[in-house]
Parts: structure tokens; C-alpha cells; sequence
């Protein structure tokens, strides 16, 4: 649902968001016009666009107080050069009428943008840090993390978004509220499982208490038979849960549109071919011993689990490589390269990237849409997206041709809103 008031089409304001309106605001937006206006009207439209963008949460005399006229910047030196010459040569030659060489000529530097540091004090601010360490989707969602008890700053809990990062400090994020974040949202259907899965859950928990409640007020004095039949029983099933979870995600993956658009026809034939694998396997049951009554399928090491679950399936080895043989007079329990490294990939995004539907975001977990626009990390950040951690390293500097402060505005608008705040100091 697109918030009209901070995704306006008709008088765009372009926020620190990944929603898809905001990305359309700033496709088409344009310098403010200058040319009917006095200096005063310039430098009051480009500090209101500026600020809708940098530090909207923060209140404007908050801001004021935060605003500073020194501009930090850097002057690289070419180390290069500095190693060669003790700048003698600077002096040699002078008034001789000497040229110096044409490759020799210093280069001009490009011109530093000290305007796009205006707002850099707020880049200090933890709610701004988490946006750009693309660990939230926009500054709100950032704000609402931090308050809700979801973030650490070096390993104890943070509450307040306007926390200024020092350098060195390390934040962290919940990893669960970090891919809701990032993730795609959940469809109707995906909804609707998740519900069922919800309502499933709070049944079971409902009959386990019963169940304990009766047998704590009776309790047995020998041991039942059919209590250890039936736990046998659900251990045995173990391996075909496994089988059958394997078999609903690869049908997941041909029956979600959004995943089956980004197959190609050939691993289309690969999933089917594996679904027809695994159907055959199960439909063996347990007549010739495919499911033990005691045994652990899953294991820490991917080739000893592959190798455990091929043994359990009675399998027999691959043809050579060398010899062409046609796949339709394979016998059903031979296992062929491609589909042998098929399981080995569906074993491996069943445990790294899994479908759960009681997860707030879609599953298997994917980006979610209109964020490559928005994809990437500031100079002064070092990122580990695996932990969901970062460290601000330094505070943001301006440099010839770069400014660090991400900012979609130019020198002009930024330039206007520094002599807004200046005067005012």
C-alpha cells in the first residue's frame, strides 16, 4: 500500500525508501527552477526537497543543532610520485625557458563536490547506518528495528535511532528482520498456507497440554507397548518426510511464477525428471528396506549425506561417462550424473535456503523487487551480510569527484541548503 502522503506523484518527495513509487519519483525527477525565483525562495525550496530526503524523522531544530559549516574532505597524494622525487625537480630547469615533458605534466584533479557533505553529521545517525548497510528497506523501517529491541551496537541492545556511530563501532541486526526486510512479500497463496500453518500449530500445542495435563494426573505404572510401536514407527518416517519435503519443493519450484519464469527450459526437464525419481523411490514403500525403523538421514557433511541417502535408496552407480546410453533404458533405481547432481543441489537449498511458510517473507527466500537500484554500500561502512553486522569504520569525506554521502541531489540544490543552514548559525 503506497503511503500518498510520503509517496506523493503529484508533488514528488524523494525519500530514503526502496518502495517502487519513490524509485519512480527519482527516475523523473528534475532540477528546481531557478530562474523565477529570488535567492531566498532558491535556498527555502532546496533545503525543503533536501530534507525531505536526508533526515526526514529528524526534527528540524534537532537538526540545526547538528548541522555543521566545516566540511571534511581529503587530497589523495600520488604515493607513486611521492616515492620517486623529493620535488627538487619542481625547481629544476626554472627561467631556462624548459617545457617539461608532455607526460610529465601534472594532471588536474577533478573538481571535489564539498557541497554533497552538507548532511553528513546525520550518516552518523544508527537508523541512517542500518539503510545503508541494506539491512532495512528504508530509514522508517530502520527507525521501528531499533526501537522494537532488534539491533545491537557492539553487542548490547540499542533503542535509540538517533545514536551517533563513533568510529569503530560495530551494530547488528536480527537476521530474521533483516531478509523480511530485503525479501520478496508473501503472495495470497503463500498467506494463506502460512494461516493454515499458524492455526495447525496452536491445535497441536492445544492437545499436547491436554495430553500432559491427563497423564500428569494419571500416571502409567508399566511401560506401553503401543507408545514405543508408535515412536518406532514415527523415527522409521523420518526418511520419507525427507523424500517428500524434497519432492514439494522442487513441485514448489515449478508452480511458483515467480520461480518458474527465472528456469530455463532444460532445468525445467531436470525437476521433473526428479520428481518422477522421487515418486518412483516412494512408491516402493517399505517392502525392500528403503526406511529402516532406526536411522539418522541428515548429517552435518553434504557428500556424506548424498552418499548416506543414495545407500538408503539402493541405488545402483552411474554408467561411465564415456558410454552413451539412452535415460529411458536406465532401470528405476540407477541414479545418473544429472540427477545426481540435482539432489545434490536440492539437498543444498533445502538446508541453506529452505520453505517455511510460518516465515513472515516469501520462502525460498528472494530479493525482493526494485532494490537493484538501491544496491550498494558507502565507502565508510564495512558490510558482512552473512552475520547481518557492519562497522562504521570513519566519518564520510569528500574527494576529487566523489563525494561519500550517498545524496540523489547535485552541488546546486545541496550548495543552497548549506547557505540555508549557514546563516542561521
Amino acid at each position: 500500500m503506497r503511503l500518498k502522503k510520503a509517496y506523493g506523484l503529484k508533488r514528488p518527495k524523494l525519500r530514503q525508501s526502496w518502495n517502487k513509487y519513490n524509485l519512480y519519483n527519482l527516475s523523473r525527477a528534475e532540477p528546481p527552477n531557478t530562474f523565477t525565483r529570488t535567492f531566498f525562495q532558491q535556498k527555502w525550496s532546496a533545503k525543503s526537497t533536501a530534507r525531505a530526503y536526508h533526515g526526514e524523522t529528524v526534527k528540524e531544530k534537532h537538526w540545526q543543532r547538528m548541522f555543521r559549516r566545516r566540511l571534511r574532505s581529503v587530497v589523495p597524494m600520488d604515493h607513486n610520485q611521492l616515492a620517486r622525487s623529493d620535488g627538487f625537480e619542481q625547481a629544476e630547469g626554472r627561467g631556462s625557458g624548459l617545457e617539461p615533458h608532455p607526460d610529465n605534466k601534472p594532471r588536474p584533479f577533478p573538481k571535489t563536490p564539498y557541497m554533497n557533505m552538507t548532511f553528513a553529521p546525520l550518516e552518523r545517525r544508527l537508523d541512517t547506518a542500518i539503510f545503508r548497510a541494506m539491512f532495512a528497506s528504508s530509514t522508517r523501517q530502520a527507525r521501528q528495528f531499533v526501537v522494537h529491541g532488534d539491533v545491537k551496537v557492539n553487542g548490547k541492545e540499542m533503542i535509540y535511532p538517533g545514536y551517533l556511530l563513533n568510529p569503530g563501532d560495530m551494530f547488528q541486526v536480527e537476521p530474521d528482520r533483516v531478509m523480511f526486510a530485503t525479501g520478496a512479500l508473501k503472495d495470497a497463496r503463500e498467506r494463506r498456507a502460512g494461516r493454515k500453518a499458524r492455526q495447525k500449530s496452536q491445535a497441536s500445542a492445544v492437545k499436547s497440554q491436554d495430553i500432559l495435563s491427563s497423564d500428569s494426573e494419571s500416571a502409567p505404572t508399566t511401560e506401553d507397548p503401543s507408545v514405543t510401536s508408535t515412536a518406532n514407527e514415527a523415527s522409521s518416517d523420518s526418511n520419507k518426510e525427507t523424500l517428500q519435503s524434497l519432492l514439494s519443493q522442487a513441485k514448489n519450484l515449478l508452480t511458483t511464477p515467480s520461480s518458474a519464469s527465472n528456469l530455463s527450459g532444460k532445468r525445467k526437464q531436470d525437476l521433473r525428471a526428479f520428481q518422477r525419481l522421487l515418486k518412483r523411490t516412494l512408491s516402493r514403500g517399505r517392502n525392500q528396506g528403503i526406511f529402516p525403523q532406526k536411522d539418522t538421514t541428515l548429517t552435518d557433511s553434504l557428500d556424506a549425506q548424498l552418499q548416506e541417502l543414495t545407500q538408503k535408496l539402493n541405488l545402483n552407480p552411474a554408467p561411465p561417462a564415456d558410454e552413451k546410453i539412452d535415460p529411458r533404458d536406465l532401470g528405476p533405481e540407477t541414479l545418473t550424473p544429472e540427477n545426481s547432481s540435482l539432489l545434490r543441489k536440492a539437498l543444498t537449498e533445502a538446508r541453506e535456503n529452505p520453505i517455511d511458510v510460518t516465515k513472515p517473507y516469501a520462502t525460498p527466500w528472494r530479493p525482493r523487487p526494485y532494490m537493484s537500484a538501491f544496491a550498494f554500500i558507502p565507502r565508510y561502512l564495512e558490510v558482512h551480510h552473512r552475520i547481518c553486522s557492519a562497522v562504521y569504520l570513519r566519518h564520510p569525506v569528500a574527494r576529487p569527484g566523489l563525494g561519500e554521502v550517498p545524496t540523489p541531489f547535485g552541488n546546486d540544490v545541496n550548495g543552497l541548503s548549506f547557505n540555508w543552514y549557514l546563516r542561521r548559525r
